[in-house]
């Protein structure tokens, strides 16, 4: 199969030119793009990292989870990916999660779910929830985390199955 302006030999180098330069110009956009926003990027707590900043605002919360009935522990090291790059947001262990910053942001409980790489995608929205010091959360995981309260996190994903935990014999008599 001869390709379209492959035929001809003046038709393919115009072509193979025509090719060669619109490699360039898409490699070029995809490293001006990815460089301007890592510019843009470098005074956003979400991608930041904190070792060479001065650090003066400071949350620290507990957070209990449990997915489809079943406790989930939240290992420590959450957010200290390198020793070169500790993230804003950290666990500890525990349930213990920490947010330092330069200056007060708002952080939620959602960007420690984003930056844990939390699989919420495959969560039921519908039949989660989010407590905080036992009280169900309205804003689900957009609740600010704010300093000494505990939040529990309550999952279903959508596989799961409740049927499976009920026992649909009668009770003994």
């Amino acid at each position: 199969m001869i390709w379209p302006g492959m035929g001809d030999p003046a038709k393919r180098k115009k072509t193979l030119k025509f090719l060669g330069i619109t490699a360039v110009i898409a490699i070029s956009v995809g490293l001006a793009s990815t460089a301007v926003q890592s510019y843009l990027n470098t005074d956003n707590p979400l991608y930041a990292c904190t070792n060479d900043r001065q650090i003066t605002h400071r949350i620290t919360a507990t957070l209990e989870m449990e997915v489809d009935g079943e406790r989930v522990e939240i290992p420590p090291g959450i957010g200290r990916e390198s020793p070169a790059c500790d993230r804003t947001m950290y666990s500890t262990g525990g349930g213990t999660i920490h947010a330092d910053w330069s200056e007060e942001y708002p952080f939620e409980i959602g960007h420690f779910l984003w930056m844990w790489e939390f699989p919420l995608r495959e969560m039921e929205q519908s039949k989660s929830a989010i407590y905080v010091d036992g009280t169900e959360s309205p804003h689900f995981i957009s609740h600010p985390l704010q300093d000494g309260l505990h939040y529990k996190a309550v999952f279903t994903t959508k596989a799961f199955d409740s049927s499976e935990d009920r026992d649909f014999l009668p009770p003994d008599s």
